[in-house]
């Protein structure tokens, strides 16, 4: 079986648009890109690199590249780190010096904070302390002897273990370096890791969906850590379908057939689970089964980017998010909201259960990071509306960009007008995007698909 890339569509289209025309300028593009690479470039943490107080050195001995720059995050998260890989920016040393950092603080020994969650074993830091190079599984503090309450989940998010193995497959893809498969972490292979690492969120038997409960819930999505969500999961499951086709490559290359075609069959199960057990009636892809089931815009999105939403279902969905962009229910300066205005669970806030107050942070603020996903899955039923997203999304950039010196800070992780900002210099909320725009030009599809 051999793996094969299949990507989207840039300027014009073979996926049913029904006219040929430009997503993007250009010289939008070109400004995107340049924007991403200085982002990136300060993001990066290099050896001995001072941190702001009191965070200390880089002691890693190798670049990490932190959320953003500035003093934005001061450690290495592995999933802002992973959803930026495939802008082509970060070397060959830098993803592998980042990629066995986090192997070695996998958890080599299950355990209980003194909050009372659970470290299980073979988990993924949420974040590395850049100083001392201990992983911290939770999110929302960077104390090693505090982490772990319930306000962040009674076990670790349940994504960073599959951008760990995200990380694995870019690397693998784009270096050809096989041996990295074998090296000893801790006395472990590599590859081991990665499957152990694939196991660890709780998942149905019958269809490999993540879900859970409140008392063993764990945060679905990092990008919605203070965020309730409980029951069956989409967005991990999401994250896990993708990941099911990397291990299989991966397995494919150290040639156990075997279980490379088991995880194809994982991830098949999958893309049929995904569509019966979250669709609603709009198209959408709600964000669980339980408590948090709201209409779940990045979800819904990235499905469709990923090719799990498919034909009708993609067409659906696109026209839903078009329709929500048009009444100004969406978008604000082209960032995109986690729901759409008059799909909040109600007037108080947006999600049903936040441990932040409404229009702020992931509780309805606007942040570009799935911009780009949002971009392709209205292109596919409207390119002119895609067209205008895109256009208002690169207008706020050049607005708000860093590089035109003091008193600018963009972009910005995310932001609710008339004055609520957080985050300034902010990657993903460029890289992704780029990534997605990028794919399209090169006509590439982030989808793994076997012949």
């Amino acid at each position: 079986m051999k793996r094969i890339l299949i990507t989207p569509i840039y300027l014009f289209l073979t996926m049913g648009w029904s006219i040929a025309q430009p997503i993007v300028t250009a010289e939008d593009f070109e400004f995107l890109k340049g924007l991403t690479q200085a982002v990136l470039d300060s993001s990066r943490i290099r050896p001995g690199q001072q941190l702001v107080s009191p965070f200390g050195a880089n002691n890693t001995g190798g670049t990490l590249i932190r959320p953003g720059g500035r003093e934005t995050y001061p450690s290495f998260w592995i999933r802002d780190y992973a959803m930026t890989l495939e802008t082509g920016f970060v070397t060959k040393e830098e993803q592998k010096h980042m990629l066995l950092l986090t192997a070695s603080t996998q958890c080599d020994q299950s355990w209980i904070t003194e909050g009372g969650s659970l470290v299980p074993f073979g988990a993924i830091a949420d974040h590395i302390r850049v100083d001392d190079l201990k992983p911290i599984y939770f999110p929302g503090t960077y104390d090693y002897d505090e982490q772990g309450v319930e306000a962040f989940g009674m076990t670790p998010p349940y994504c960073d273990q599959y951008y760990f193995i995200y990380m694995a497959d870019y690397y693998l893809r784009t270096t050809k370096d096989r041996n990295i498969l074998d090296k000893l972490i801790n006395g472990m292979r590599l590859v081991d890791r990665l499957e152990i690492a694939f196991k660890i969120p709780p998942s149905r038997q019958d269809n490999h969906l993540i879900y859970t409960n409140d008392t063993f819930r764990g945060v679905d999505f990092g990008f919605r850590d203070a965020i309730r969500i409980t029951g069956d999961l989409s967005y991990p499951s999401i994250l896990k379908y993708r990941a099911a086709y990397q291990l299989a490559a991966i397995f494919d290359e150290v040639g156990d057939r075997e279980k490379a075609r088991g995880y194809r069959q994982i991830a098949q199960q999958l893309k049929e689970a995904i569509p019966r057990t979250f669709l609603n009636k709009d198209g959408m892809l709600r964000a669980s089964t339980g408590k948090g089931g709201q209409a779940d815009v990045w979800g819904t999105a990235l499905a469709v980017y990923l090719g799990i939403l498919e034909g009708e279902n993609a067409k659906q969905a696109g026209q839903h998010l078009a329709q929500a962009y048009a009444a100004g229910k969406l978008a604000y300066k082209g960032s995109v909201r986690h729901i759409i205005h008059g799909e909040d669970f109600s007037e108080e806030t947006a999600w049903e259960d936040a441990i932040v107050p409404k229009n702020q942070y992931q509780n309805g603020a606007y942040w570009g990071t799935a911009t780009g996903w949002v971009v392709y899955a209205i292109a596919n039923v409207d390119a002119a509306v895609a067209s205008r997203l895109i256009s208002d999304y690169i207008a706020g950039l050049r607005e708000s960009d860093f590089r035109k010196g003091i008193g600018f800070s963009g972009p910005y992780e995310c932001y609710f007008p008339p004055q609520y900002t957080r985050g300034p210099v902010y990657l993903t909320t460029v890289s992704v995007p780029y990534i997605v725009l990028e794919s399209m030009r090169q006509k590439r599809k982030h989808t793994y698909l076997t012949q």
